[in-house]
């Protein structure tokens, strides 16, 4: 038995089980990759893109406004689903990883699927994974970092690959490594290969300015972005279909791919929208997601199937905001910013959930909560309890969804941005420990709009959802207040009740201010 089954074995041991079998839900975790909050139209009734599968999920179910990703950006987010533990808590403190990144998640740490593993449920993921996995190197590769592209040609692919979704606790895996603007370009069933990419490949543009990848080689078989999508799809639903005949409790993990970049709709959903790729894109991604909830409503398990539907980060610029803004849609809604941003256009989020036998339908939740909740909310389901050393930043939600309390599912919830610039939302206030964006936006860290800005952002939401409007210096009381709040969830190593835990290393939470540089010296004739 290797180590990581035996400190799962361990951990699953303190778990106090209350549910029989037939109390316990399907799981259907489907996480978007780069989709705002304001592309889907239950959420934004001035959207202009059409999402009737997310609009009926809502309408079947519950949806939350106030709903946010551990990160602004996709692996930190990753991350805090698949551990209910803040990513900065890891040796991950900026920036996403690579295709060929080693394994994130620490040996031995619960996830969520390990858990419900434990508790008699099969356990798939199909989709992107983003956290790193093990490849058989042949050559150096980035340790925490989007690898150069050349590192492909460093990796032995006809090898097992070891440390991926399959050691983690999902029985299955079928996927992608990382994003399709990333290396390798593959699909990877459990723990191999299924198309090797050590054949040369090139990338190539064509006439509409739309990406594919494509292999050169003799009977090579080529490797479509186009048909990334359609392809999750398929094998989700084959086992949502298999899963229900056998009768036992099943978890699927469905990480899109969509609707990041490249943004590549398949053939017939090109020109659909009359907007753009991207809002094409989208639309086929809410078709993915009618059809994996058609599949369990064939299968006669709608009923009793937790669905939850999100998004890792808010919308990124590459789905060119002006030309979506120019045809009255804005992916970020009301709110200031984009994916990477500090601000809440980088990380409030979609979040819908339908179960017809626990949540009514038709309602509408002003919670605070963010993604790493998923953890705690998918054991209070199934009725384990969570060692103290597991999913230490996860608040279950059940209690919202079933309407049992008015009371706050958290108190507070800590955002992060793509270069580590950290926030703290507390009821209506936010505070940023930061001068500008801390990611994409203006004004970008280290920029000249940023020069001259107070180093501390702080906004009430309730009044200033935009956050425009910084009144940290009318304010001082509630940044000493806040900022302290901040520190001693870090240093505590959790944001839940129990024992102090550990962060992987040193946390700073206020990034230095980049040095001004010298003006040059004027040369003297």
């Amino acid at each position: 038995m290797n180590r990581f089954l035996v400190l799962t074995t361990l951990l699953c041991l303190a778990f106090a089980v209350t549910a029989s079998a037939g109390d316990k839900p399907n799981i259907i975790f489907i996480l978007c990759d780069d989709l705002g909050y304001g592309d889907v139209k239950c959420l934004n009734p001035d959207g202009k893109i059409a999402t009737p599968n997310f609009d009926r999920l809502a309408a079947e179910g519950m949806k939350f406004t106030d709903a946010h990703s551990g990160s602004s950006v996709c692996t930190p987010t990753r991350y805090g689903v698949m551990t209910g533990r803040y990513a900065w808590r890891s040796k991950l403190q900026s920036g996403v990883l690579g295709g060929l990144s080693p394994r994130l998640i620490e040996q031995g740490r619960l996830t969520v699927a390990a858990m419900l593993k434990a508790q008699g449920y099969s356990t798939h993921c199909v989709g992107k994974w983003h956290l790193g996995m093990d490849w058989v190197r042949t050559g150096p590769t980035e340790e925490l970092n989007i690898e150069k592209a050349e590192q492909v040609n460093n990796v032995d692919y006809t090898k097992p690959i070891t440390n991926g979704p399959t050691s983690v606790g999902f029985d299955t895996y079928f996927g992608i490594s990382a994003s399709l603007d990333m290396v390798p370009y593959c699909f990877i069933e459990n723990d191999h290969v299924v198309a090797n990419p050590t054949e040369k490949m090139k990338l190539a543009m064509n006439a509409g300015g739309r990406m594919s990848y494509t292999r050169e080689g003799p009977g090579s078989p080529g490797f479509r972005g186009e048909d990334v999508l359609p392809t999750f799809t398929r094998e989700a639903k084959k086992i949502v279909e298999a899963k229900a005949k056998q009768g036992a409790p099943f978890f699927l993990y469905m990480p899109l791919n969509s609707p990041h970049t490249p943004i590549l709709p398949s053939e017939k959903w090109q020109g659909k929208s009359g907007i753009s790729l991207y809002a094409d894109f989208v639309m086929e991604t809410d078709d993915a997601i009618g059809q994996i909830m058609k599949a369990t409503e064939d299968a006669g398990i709608a009923k009793d199937t937790l669905i939850i539907v999100t998004s890792d980060n808010g919308c990124s610029p590459s789905a060119d905001y002006p030309k979506l803004l120019a045809a009255g849609h804005n992916p970020s809604y009301n709110m200031r910013g984009h994916k990477a941003d500090i601000f809440d256009g980088g990380h409030r989020v979609p979040f819908i959930v339908r179960w017809p036998a626990k949540v009514k339908g038709g309602q509408t939740s002003s919670q605070i909560v963010c993604l790493t909740d998923f953890m705690a909310t998918a054991a209070d389901a199934v009725g384990a309890k969570l060692p103290e050393t597991a999913a230490e930043d996860s608040f279950s939600i059940l209690p919202a969804l079933l309407g049992e309390s008015g009371k706050p599912v958290r108190q507070s919830v800590i955002h992060h941005s793509i270069n580590g610039s950290f926030a703290l939302r507390e009821g209506d206030w936010k505070l940023e420990l930061c001068a500008g964006s801390g990611g994409w936006s203006d004004p970008r860290p280290g920029s000249p709009g940023e020069k001259g800005l107070p180093v501390t952002q702080l906004y009430n939401l309730k009044s200033d959802i935009a956050e425009k409007d910084n009144v940290q210096s009318k304010n001082p009381e509630i940044v000493t207040k806040m900022t302290a709040e901040l520190e001693q969830i870090v240093t505590s190593g959790r944001s839940t009740p129990g024992a102090p835990q550990q962060n992987a290393v040193t946390v700073v939470i206020r990034k230095p201010v980049p040095a001004a540089k010298p003006k040059a010296k004027k040369k003297v004739k």
